[in-house]
């Protein structure tokens, strides 16, 4: 992207007021996609089976709120609410147990989701703006089924958990019981990725504050998106962002980034399976 190039605006999936794009027996299904990932977020019954067929790459299942069967690779995995699975390469089923949300991200590899994609307009561009997603090396024992109970990797004075696997990170923040301090926000901008900010619970508002190229014609006012949950919002890099929830009794949200980010790599004890995921020769 050119100094002159607009920088594109964000990519909103407001879930909580639009109509599925997937129906199966027992799950509705939400996609939306970013440059390089797309998450499926499904509200799924009591037994409800989602599966994958010849998937090309690791993906990240996340349960908020329910159990399930998770059967690849030769392997079946039973696991609780609140965990992070990283399911590998090839067929899976997952088979939801109590019923609830149930998160699922991808790379740009699962092309039949990004079809599906709600935003998928918002991409019909090239985005050279977006670093390439280039796969990080092979995790330690091959790939396989890892799961993580997410409530064990709180640390104190943090409202962070962050994992990765060769292609995604993911940070399971910590839910927020009060409205955020407008005091205390964290306002940050990204040099050449995307941040995906996946709403869970609660009400929320997007900030974002878009730079200013040598064309005044291709400049933005400032952004204060509103959303609901469940939601997705999808930052462009170098726009100024930081999100605030505006209710109390419950906020949930959780960024999404691919690849992998270094700077939260590269700091030892950052990453809760750092042990699993080397990180590059380079690094």
């Amino acid at each position: 992207m050119s100094p002159s190039s607009p920088t594109r605006p964000a990519s909103v999936a407001r879930w909580h007021d639009q109509a599925p794009q997937s129906e199966a027996p027992g799950a509705r299904t939400w996609v939306a996609r970013g440059a390089n990932f797309v998450v499926a977020h499904s509200q799924a019954a009591d037994g409800a089976r989602l599966e994958r067929r010849g998937q090309p790459d690791e993906y990240m299942l996340f349960l908020p709120e329910c159990g399930a069967t998770i059967e690849a690779g030769g392997e079946r995995l039973e696991v609780g609410p609140e965990s992070l699975t990283i399911v590998p390469p090839g067929d899976s089923t997952v088979t939801v147990h109590g019923g609830g949300q149930v998160v699922r991200l991808f790379s740009h590899q699962a092309q039949d989701l990004l079809a599906l994609a709600g935003n998928a307009a918002d991409y019909a561009q090239p985005t050279p703006e977006v670093a390439p997603l280039v796969p990080w090396p092979t995790p330690a024992g091959g790939f396989r089924l890892r799961s993580y109970e997410v409530a064990r990797y709180t640390q104190e004075g943090s409202n962070m958990r962050i994992f990765r696997s060769t292609n995604l990170m993911l940070n399971v923040m910590t839910q927020r019981m009060v409205a955020r301090d407008v005091h205390k926000l964290s306002p940050h901008s990204h040099a050449d990725f995307e941040q995906g900010s996946l709403a869970l619970r609660g009400d929320w508002v997007h900030h974002m504050r878009y730079p200013w190229g040598p064309d005044m014609a291709t400049w933005r006012e400032d952004e204060h998106i509103e959303v609901g949950s469940p939601s997705l919002i999808v930052i462009p890099p170098k726009v100024v962002h930081t999100s605030r929830n505006v209710n109390d009794g419950g906020a949930w949200l959780l960024d999404i980034f691919a690849p992998p980010r270094m700077d939260f790599s590269s700091k030892p004890g950052k990453v809760a399976n750092e042990n699993d995921y080397p990180l590059p020769p380079a690094a």
